[in-house]
């Protein structure tokens, strides 16, 4: 009997086959999930660096910039003039930074809750990128003059024919367009992709 088994191949252990399907299936549901954490570890590494990066520039310009005329970068084309701006882009609507200051804290909480569902590479980088921008130009809302959730954003990039903006709206801006890219691609935040 036992030389039968050993000529047709009959396995030892019942179920191998399945047994090794179960393994390798269990090994993908254990990468996704630490997939998933990658994913959200670069967004807040991607946020951290935005974010610093645009308070040490803000904390430059207000020690050295501000209260003197512009400084040329390339001639008349590009300056570093320091300005407050308590409204949106181009100083639209100055009457409602407690607004803006509403805007910019849900759009943080709704990354943070989006960061949970988060598989893709893209859109972990994108998400970093508004987070930054975000919670960099809310820091200035919260404790910048005249006063908390009222501050005015600290701007001082300032291109000749354009409005002045900053580093956080630089990330917020970069951040929006890789999200409209990803839409029309069809990658979702999961890591799917989608045919329309």
């Amino acid at each position: 009997m036992a030389e039968a088994e050993r000529i047709i191949g009959t396995p030892d252990i019942p179920d191998a086959e399945g047994t090794e399907g179960d393994e390798a299936e269990n090994r993908v549901e254990e990468t996704a999930p630490s997939r998933g954490k990658r994913r959200i570890m670069v967004l807040f590494a991607v946020a951290v660096f935005a974010y610093l990066l645009d308070l040490i520039s803000k904390m430059i310009v207000v020690a050295k910039l501000e209260h003197h005329p512009p400084v040329e970068i390339v001639g008349d084309w590009l300056k570093l003039d320091a300005i407050r701006n308590a409204g949106a882009a181009f100083g639209i609507g100055e009457a409602f930074t407690i607004i803006f200051t509403f805007i910019a804290a849900t759009v943080i909480v709704v990354i943070a809750r989006l960061a949970r569902k988060l598989y893709s590479l893209p859109w972990a980088i994108a998400l970093g990128l508004l987070l930054g921008g975000a919670l960099g130009n809310l820091t200035d809302r919260i404790f910048r003059a005249p006063g908390a959730f009222e501050g005015a954003v600290v701007d001082f990039i300032a291109p000749a024919h354009f409005a002045v903006f900053n580093l956080a709206d630089s990330a917020i801006v970069c951040g929006g367009i890789l999200i409209v890219i990803l839409s029309f691609k069809g990658l979702d935040p999961d890591g799917t992709v989608h045919k329309d």
